[in-house]
């Protein structure tokens, strides 16, 4: 399950064409071991009120802050949950029955072993898996509370009147109505190239979207090698293993973004097959799926839904 603070997600938010109207304000700052980027139109700036949703996510969601609700939760401690707590469990535990266990927020314990969360270890023997697998008392909403932070950002947005908005935290977006040129917001999809340093940064596909909330997963730039083999980070928390399968990124589109990222990662978990058939029973979904072909090379399929949002 990818971890906020570390992973690089195959999908950036990206202006093709400079801003042309100073009715748009721009806001970006620090948030969830990542950068946050705010586009809006709208007569004064929001910034203060942007942070203070943001802060408001940290404070029940963050594993660094002692303070936060799961790290209260995760000491043993009886500790009050709100609802945007309940909100966002709730949505964890419904993707989590969807998927047939593949998104877990329970998974902590077997992504640190591996290497991809506060600190790195020797590999686990099966037997350290296999305990490890009956452990699951730690929670972590890595995996879902960037889209969630967008989402929230986008309440408020909402309720303050705003009509033209894009949301970004770490490659996760949320965007409503027109971007500063007076069109759909142009989002672009990266080519899935191993870069764990991330320095590469070459487009695969440019969406045009609106009213749209959008998030990707790939394990093409969290990964480390180890004894000749690599490891990425993606771990199957059924299995308690990192997944080796062929499907490098999942781009999934739903009208919030905590549910794109949740089947986002999800997907990567159960690969293209799975994926493809969650799709089929979702309509509402849409994805942007891209994975190595019988000869090594990539190869992308998407939902039909998707074919009239790549920008010409």
């Amino acid at each position: 399950m990818k971890q906020t603070y570390v992973l690089f997600v195959a999908l950036f938010a990206a202006f093709l064409t400079a801003c042309q109207s100073h009715d748009y304000q721009k806001n970006n700052g620090l948030v969830f071991g990542t950068v946050y980027h705010v586009t809006y139109a709208f007569h004064e700036d929001l910034q203060p009120e942007i942070e203070k949703a943001l802060m408001a996510v940290d404070q029940e969601f963050s594993m660094f802050n002692e303070e936060s609700t799961v790290s209260h939760l995760n000491r043993g401690e009886d500790y009050p949950q709100s609802e945007m707590f309940k909100e966002l469990y709730h949505l964890a535990q419904d993707v989590n029955k969807d998927t047939e266990g593949a998104f877990d927020i329970t998974v902590a314990p077997l992504v640190n072993a591996w290497g991809f969360g506060f600190k790195h270890e020797q590999l686990p023997t099966e037997a350290q898996v296999d305990s490890l697998l009956q452990i699951r008392d730690q929670l972590d909403f890595s995996a879902i509370a960037k889209g969630f932070g967008c989402d929230q950002v986008a309440r408020m947005l909402d309720a303050k009147g705003v009509t033209d908005y894009m949301v970004e935290i770490g490659g996760e977006v949320v965007v409503k109505g027109q971007s500063p040129n007076a069109t759909p917001w142009r989002i672009g999809v990266m080519k899935p190239v191993d870069d764990s340093l991330h320095i590469d940064g070459e487009l695969q596909e440019v969406l045009s979207i609106t009213d749209k909330a959008m998030a990707t997963s790939g394990n093409y730039r969290n990964f480390y090698y180890k004894d000749g083999k690599k490891y990425a980070h993606t771990i199957d928390p059924r299995t308690g293993y990192p997944v080796q399968l062929t499907l490098l990124s999942a781009t999934v589109l739903a009208d919030n973004c905590a549910t794109a990222d949740a089947y986002a990662t999800s997907f990567m978990v159960l690969g293209v097959e799975k994926a493809k058939e969650i799709l089929a029973r979702h309509p509402e979904l849409a994805a942007y799926l891209i994975y190595n072909g019988d000869d090594g090379e990539p190869v992308v399929w998407y939902t039909d839904n998707v074919k009239d949002l790549i920008a010409k």
